[in-house]
């Protein structure tokens, strides 16, 4: 039988509009998380935590393939040009992931009460989780492209590898670098009481501190692993739902 609660069936519903999550905590556009960890540092379950607790919907690169309008958007602030970011997070509560995790100081600017999570994972582990499915998935799609929205995901994708990477991935002590760089970066930017350094291990309790909110009944969402994001994307890639 189907999980109901796997990273898929959460995906699908929440493309369809039925996985709502809890009470607003506050108006759509008005971002009040911004997430500066890089993907596959637990931001799929920290979206879904979010979610749970009323800051949804949250914004993740997952996302980019119901919104294709969006990559223009984003290419351009990859270009380093003016970007709108209340018009791109009009329907948002807060963010996660790539590509947003990019920006967060430009985030932090616009959205001045927003608070940052920074989620980190022990460096190596981080490596080979993205080595294992993002990575993988960027040599697997090529034969799939079509005109849909993953043809803009993994155009943004590629620019992560070209630019962020500087097409250095496969160098496993260069990358797992830029990771810590950026996460120093983080902590060096943020003001102490506006950042939550959090690894998702760690469950509800610092989340909801952090956020002033009550710890929900309901267990802390734990998805998309390694196995979950292959099984997700091979399916997506050969058209089954």
């Amino acid at each position: 039988m189907p999980d109901g609660n796997s990273f898929a069936a959460r995906l699908a519903r929440q493309r369809a509009g039925q996985d709502t999550g809890g009470q607003p905590r506050g108006p759509l556009g008005e971002l009040l998380v911004i997430g500066a960890g890089f993907g596959r540092t637990g931001t799929m379950s920290l979206k879904a935590a979010l979610e749970l607790l009323g800051f949804g919907p949250c914004y993740h690169m997952t996302e980019m393939a119901g919104n294709p309008g969006h990559f223009r958007l984003w290419r351009a602030a990859w270009d380093g040009e003016q970007v709108d970011w209340r018009r791109l997070y009009a329907r948002y509560r807060a963010t996660v992931d790539w590509p947003g995790c990019l920006y967060y100081r430009e985030l932090m600017a616009t959205f001045p009460q927003a608070k940052v999570i920074l989620t980190v994972r022990d460096p190596d582990r981080w490596y080979d989780s993205v080595r294992d499915t993002l990575y993988s998935l960027k040599t697997a799609t090529d034969a799939y492209l079509d005109e849909s929205g993953r043809r803009h995901a993994v155009q943004y994708e590629n620019r992560i590898w070209t630019d962020t990477f500087a097409g250095r991935f496969t160098d496993r002590e260069f990358a797992i670098g830029v990771y810590q760089r950026h996460n120093q970066q983080v902590r060096d930017t943020v003001p102490a009481d506006r950042l939550l350094e959090y690894q998702v291990a760690d469950g509800w309790q610092p989340l909801c501190a952090f956020l002033q909110v009550a710890v929900p009944e309901q267990p802390f969402p734990r998805l998309n692993d390694t196995q979950a994001f292959r099984d997700y994307n091979r399916d997506a890639l050969h058209g089954r739902p």
